[in-house]
């Protein structure tokens, strides 16, 4: 009889503690999460930090930590990450989208496991593609290594003619790098535990869904490292 009743009272805790602890349960939430930090601690950067001029410029983030790799150095990777676009008339940011990406070469990963990718997008064209079910990156639009540090200048002739610029970080090490190949698709399971329904990648991302409480980080980092509306 003890025993029976410790057991009820154990799953009555766990029913109370239940949705408390349904968020920090939740993988999807917590690689928004994990996107924040990474942001935030590459813009905190002394002399490597994306230049925040391109950041407020860009119409999209697109964020992956933790990129995996197949095989060694150059070779192919996986990831699941999240993005967020510009929400209606250029202000603000949407809620994220989930994503996952597979394929391509995300630059040499100086002996690291896993790779941190930041993606920027800087254009209504490069948003366009990202809306449909596949996106290759150079093929469905330009990408290039992105410059790097506070007063950078995206100047040269590729990347003014880039609709993305990329970025990753291995083991503290972070630059511009190449990443075409690699194909973005929308993550409908991850965005269905983050926003608690069925949503389409389209409507998050334009600004058709509010954003979570859950992903208010993620939300106030862009913010902080951005203008509050594109330019």
């Amino acid at each position: 009889m003890a025993l029976k009743n410790l057991i009820r009272g154990m799953i009555g805790l766990l029913v109370a503690i239940g949705p408390i602890n349904l968020w920090s349960a939740n993988k999807a939430v917590k690689r928004a999460e994990h996107a924040a930090r990474v942001l935030s601690e590459v813009m905190e950067a002394k002399d490597k930090a994306i230049p925040q001029e391109l950041l407020s410029r860009s119409h999209c983030v697109a964020i992956i930590p933790g990129m995996k790799k197949v095989g060694f150095g150059f070779g192919g990777k996986y990831g699941r990450g999240v993005l967020n676009c510009r929400g209606k008339e250029g202000k603000g940011w949407t809620g994220p989208s989930a994503i996952r990406v597979e394929g391509g070469s995300f630059g040499f990963q100086i002996g690291g496991s896993s790779t941190d990718v930041v993606l920027l997008i800087l254009n209504e064209h490069g948003k366009h593609k990202l809306l449909s079910s596949k996106f290759t990156l150079g093929a469905d639009a330009s990408v290039a290594g992105g410059p790097v540090g506070r007063t950078a200048q995206a100047q040269t002739d590729v990347q003014m003619r880039a609709e993305i610029l990329s970025y990753s970080r291995s083991r503290g090490v972070f630059a511009g790098v190449s990443v075409e190949g690699a194909t973005l698709r929308p993550d409908s399971q991850a965005n269905m535990k983050i926003y608690g329904r069925k949503v389409s990648a389209k409507q998050v991302l334009l600004g058709e869904v509010p954003s979570p409480p859950s992903t208010e980080k993620l939300t106030t980092t862009l913010n902080k490292y951005s203008s509050s509306e594109h330019r």
